[in-house]
């Protein structure tokens, strides 16, 4: 049984999404203060998270923040809860890590759909029984969910790590950003290339480092492409 947590302040709201929530099978636990969130992050090793905008303590942004930066829990999907009073860049949510959202005031199928579409891109990325990838001196082990640089394990995002298994899949090819917004984020996302260059930027980071291998080619006005070098 899939455990969700949900990390909300209003009590009605979060019993509402633990009773439907509940009714479809999964398991539902909650925490009402940002400051509790991590902990309990850690501590349930959730298979998703829902998680609102406005908390005491502190913000969901922090907090997604917080998780993306933990490798020990950074692959854990989340969807954020935004009120519509309340001022959120969808791009800004995207870019540190959440996999979708959802606007306050919400019907309960709106969110259990959300919530099940992230779950299967999710498992549907877990369960593919696939040969490890060698590219350089990068190995990708898609079974074990794990990326390797000459040997050291490196600490990637759930979207960082699709990133790189889908382009280093179609490596030669020039991937437009509106493709790859279709792969990794889905069609809700079309025209938020920002998202999309901001994940290559941290990706680059972490897989090229200060060496002089580089992975990841800029097509100026197109996209990138994945190359072996």
């Amino acid at each position: 049984m899939k455990k969700i947590l949900v990390i909300e302040d209003e009590v009605n709201i979060f019993e509402l999404i633990k009773f439907n929530l509940e009714a479809q099978g999964f398991e539902v636990y909650g925490v009402h203060d940002g400051l509790q969130a991590l902990p309990k992050i850690l501590e349930l090793q959730p298979s998703l998270i829902i998680l609102d905008l406005m908390l005491p303590g502190k913000d969901g942004i922090s907090i997604c923040r917080e998780i993306r930066e933990n490798a020990a829990v950074s692959y854990v999907p989340i969807v954020m809860l935004t009120a519509k009073s309340e001022e959120f860049d969808k791009v800004l949510g995207l870019e540190i890590g959440a996999d979708d959202y959802i606007t306050k005031p919400f019907s309960i199928k709106e969110l259990s759909a959300r919530v099940k579409a992230v779950l299967r891109r999710t498992d549907l990325l877990l369960s593919k029984d696939e040969e490890n990838i060698k590219v350089g001196d990068l190995v990708i082990e898609p079974k074990a969910f794990e990326v390797f640089k000459n040997g050291q394990k490196i600490a990637l995002t759930l979207k960082e790590y699709e990133l790189l298994v889908f382009m280093a899949k179609h490596r030669g090819q020039v991937l437009t950003r509106d493709q790859l917004l279709d792969q990794i984020w889905g069609f809700d996302y079309y025209g938020e290339t920002r998202t999309v260059d901001v994940h290559i930027r941290y990706l680059r980071k972490k897989i090229e480092d200060d060496s002089d291998k580089h992975y990841i080619e800029t097509v100026r006005g197109v996209g990138y492409r994945f190359v072996e070098n």
